[in-house]
């Protein structure tokens, strides 16, 4: 069962952007799909705009991705899901902590292990808290690295 979001992705637009998007035609959840060439075009930005908002509607396709989550896969450097295949939930939760300076919700982790899974495995059904036992599990046999940021996300900034 494919149950991949068909609902529109949440993208930090400008409102000229989602104007020139809106005279052409293009709905929010057309945007990963676009060729970059044509999607900085059309919202007349660069093609490393162009790749970030691409990229940010596209792991929100992903079951229990929203846009934060999506924005952080992007912000830690990944444009497309072929790039998280070799990827595990533990290791990106360790780069995006040392990259914001605070622990994230362990829930995150949940994400980062199902957005793993969907890169290798497209059209999965399986959704954040299918990962959950697996994180706990994890965690119970390598703990978190002693350089783990000691302030919480709920307390950051």
């Amino acid at each position: 069962m494919n149950t991949q979001s068909k609902s529109s992705p949440r993208l930090f637009l400008t409102d000229p952007e989602r104007m020139r998007l809106r005279s052409r035609g293009i709905k929010l959840r057309d945007i990963s799909a676009i060729e970059l060439g044509v999607l900085a075009a059309v919202l007349e930005c660069s093609p490393e705009r162009a790749e970030k908002l691409r990229a940010s509607a596209l792991f929100q396709t992903i079951p229990s991705v929203g846009p934060a989550a999506a924005d952080w896969l992007v912000d830690l450097g990944y444009r497309s899901l072929e790039d998280l295949r070799v990827e595990s939930g533990p290791a990106l939760l360790v780069r995006l902590e040392r990259l914001y300076g605070h622990w994230m919700d362990p829930c995150l982790e949940d994400v980062l292990w199902c957005v793993v899974y969907h890169a290798n495995h497209p059209g999965s059904d399986k959704v954040w808290y299918d990962f959950t036992q697996k994180r706990k599990d994890y965690r119970a046999q390598h703990g978190y690295p002693s350089s783990r940021p000691t302030l919480a996300w709920h307390s950051a900034p």
